[in-house]
């Protein structure tokens, strides 16, 4: 075995193998046609292979394995692509889920637009608001599946695109969890807008940490796991100190509670109260 040659695994199909590193774990190589005429047990060239993935939990491993089968190399790699394109720019661990997630999506919404098929996103406006860096990959994105596969996907699809890496940086592979995360992103800042009168500037700072602070509070309410209060005294102090603020605060508290049934800590409210008052007397001003 030459060195850098790799011993057939499993054969997936015929541009795909699972293969076994020196570590004895597998790992999925891709290249065209390098299965062809092969069987379990013989070796792949290293130069005809194309890319190499190793997912580091089993059920992810397992699960990709799965997935690759039927997929064409095509789309695999736009998926691949796109990942590696977001772990330069967001600078983020980003689950290995995402593999699955991402290109099994990819693949679907390439498949579904050729048979005539778009899904709207409802979330579009707000994913556009809060995950822009994420969004702006999604766009990057239609351009590069526009480019190798001569489609050109709505814009809804590069909101899709940008939710799933959103949902990677969560350590969490439940998509669904997204959208109520974003729909309670976009509740609380409505009632700050309306209580107000104020459009935020999405540029600053303040308002991008606000929306950082958001997500995981949201996260957490679904999750229905509370903060440990201990913002006590603290808020007896900011809530003198910014009234109106955490008027509007308390007006968070009580939709939250009416709609989720999920009581706000007083270190929530504390939190709350700090970053509001942070964003909108930056935006007032």
């Amino acid at each position: 075995q030459e060195d850098g040659d790799m011993q057939i695994y499993k054969i997936l199909n015929n541009n795909v193998a699972v293969v076994l590193d020196e570590n004895g774990r597998e790992k999925v190589v891709m290249g065209r046609g390098i299965c062809f005429k092969k069987k379990a047990g013989e070796l792949i060239p290293d130069e005809i292979i194309d890319k190499t993935f190793f997912l580091s939990g089993s059920e992810a491993n397992s699960k990709f394995q799965a997935l690759v089968q039927d997929i064409p190399m095509e789309h695999i790699a736009i998926g691949e692509e796109i990942i590696s394109r977001a772990r330069e720019q967001l600078g983020k661990k980003l689950s290995d889920m995402l593999y699955i997630s991402l290109i099994d999506h990819v693949h679907t919404s390439i498949v579904r637009f050729l048979d005539g098929i778009t899904v709207k996103n409802v979330l579009l406006w707000d994913i556009r608001r809060f995950y822009r860096d994420e969004f702006q990959i999604g766009l990057w994105a239609l351009e590069l599946i526009e480019e190798k596969c001569k489609v050109r996907l709505p814009e809804d699809e590069a909101g899709f695109i940008a939710l799933h890496l959103a949902n990677a940086q969560m350590d969490e592979d439940v998509m669904h969890n997204m959208y109520e995360i974003t729909r309670i992103m976009q509740e609380v800042v409505n009632i700050v807008k309306y209580y107000f009168h104020v459009d935020f500037d999405e540029d600053d700072v303040y308002y991008y940490r606000f929306i950082t602070h958001l997500k995981f509070f949201a996260k957490r309410l679904i999750e229905r796991r509370t903060y440990e209060d201990e913002g006590d005294d603290l808020l007896e102090v900011i809530r003198n100190k910014y009234q109106d603020t955490y008027r509007c605060v308390e007006k968070i508290t009580q939709f939250i509670m009416k709609k989720y049934e999920y009581r706000l800590s007083r270190e929530e409210q504390l939190y709350l109260t700090i970053h509001i008052e942070r964003v909108i007397h930056k935006a007032k001003g």
